[in-house]
C-alpha cells in the first residue's frame, strides 16, 4: 500500500513538473481568423508538431499591432500590409511574412435597395451612399476597417488622398466598433450592408435575407501577414516559441493545414508564404 502511494505521489509530482514546464506563446491577432474557425482547425496541429500552446487574442488588427507594441504578445498575425510594413520599419518585428490570403466581399439585403450589385466596389460605395442605405461598419481600426476606408477614399466621395467624412457616406452609415461577427448579426438583424472578409462570412450561420453582392474586383483582394515580436524590445517575450509558429505556419506542413480548412467544401483561406 506504502509502495503504491508513493508511485502515485510520483506520478502526481512528474505531471505537475510537466504542466509546469508546458510552453505557451501568446498571439495578437485579427477577429477575422478566430471568428472564421480558423484557429480551431490551424493551432491544434501546430500544438502536434511542436507541442506549444497558443493563447490568442483575437481583436482588430489595430489593435492587436498595439498590443504587441506594447510587448503584450509573442507574435503577431493581422491583416493590414501597410500598417505591418510600418510595424517593422519601427523596429518592432524584424521581418513580415506573407502568410495567406482570401478577399473581402460586400455583402447586404438580397432585394439590394441601392442596387449595389456588380463587380466594382467603388461604385458599389457610392451607390449606398447616394441611396442613404443602411451601412454597418467595423469602426473599429481593424484590418478590415482599413480596408474600407480606403475602398469609400475610391468611391470618389472626398478630394482625391483625402478620407471620406461620414456625413459623406450617407444617413444610414453607422459605426458599431465591433468586431466581423457582430457587424453581420447588426447588418442582418437591421438589413443593411457591410464589408466582411470572405472566411467570416463563409462561417457565420444568422444570414437572414443577406447576400454577397459585390465580389471578384482585385482591390478586395485580403493579405494576412505574421511576425515575431522583437526580442531586442522585449527580451521577456517567448520569441524562441513564436519563431517555432511563424517557422510552422509558412512551412509546407503549416500551408496544406491552411489550405485544407473549409466549410462546406469551400476553401476559407489561400496560403502563399512562398509567392511574395
Amino acid at each position: 500500500m506504502k509502495a503504491f502511494k508513493f508511485l502515485a505521489a510520483a506520478l502526481a509530482l512528474a505531471a505537475g513538473s510537466v504542466a509546469a514546464h508546458a510552453e505557451t506563446i501568446t498571439m495578437a491577432s485579427t477577429t477575422s481568423t478566430e471568428q472564421s474557425g480558423l484557429f480551431a482547425h490551424l493551432l491544434p496541429a501546430f500544438k502536434q508538431a511542436s507541442s506549444i500552446d497558443v493563447k490568442v487574442v483575437a481583436v482588430g488588427t489595430g489593435q492587436a499591432i498595439d498590443m504587441a507594441k506594447r510587448g503584450d504578445a509573442d507574435v503577431l498575425f493581422v491583416h493590414d500590409t501597410a500598417a505591418e510594413e510600418k510595424f517593422v520599419a519601427e523596429g518592432f518585428a524584424a521581418q513580415r511574412f506573407p502568410v495567406m490570403y482570401n478577399d473581402f466581399v460586400l455583402v447586404g439585403p438580397k432585394n439590394d435597395p441601392a442596387a449595389a450589385k456588380g463587380k466594382d466596389i467603388a461604385a458599389a460605395l457610392k451607390k449606398v451612399a447616394a441611396a442613404n442605405a443602411a451601412f454597418v461598419s467595423r469602426g473599429d481600426k481593424s484590418g478590415t476597417d482599413a480596408a474600407e476606408r480606403r475602398l469609400w477614399a475610391q468611391a470618389g466621395l472626398a478630394e482625391a488622398g483625402q478620407p471620406v467624412p461620414n456625413d459623406k457616406k450617407g444617413t444610414g452609415y453607422k459605426e458599431c466598433g465591433c468586431g466581423m461577427g457582430p457587424a453581420l448579426n447588426i447588418a442582418a438583424s437591421s438589413g443593411a450592408y457591410v464589408l466582411a472578409d470572405r472566411g467570416t462570412w463563409l462561417s457565420f450561420k444568422n444570414r437572414a435575407g443577406l447576400a454577397v453582392l459585390v465580389e471578384g474586383d482585385k482591390r478586395l483582394f485580403n493579405q494576412y501577414g505574421v511576425m515575431v515580436v522583437s526580442p531586442s524590445k522585449f527580451p521577456q517575450l517567448n520569441s524562441a516559441g513564436a519563431q517555432k509558429f511563424v517557422d510552422w505556419v509558412i512551412s509546407p506542413a503549416g500551408q496544406s493545414t491552411i489550405a485544407s480548412y473549409k466549410i462546406g467544401g469551400e476553401q476559407l483561406f489561400f496560403p502563399n508564404a512562398s509567392s511574395q
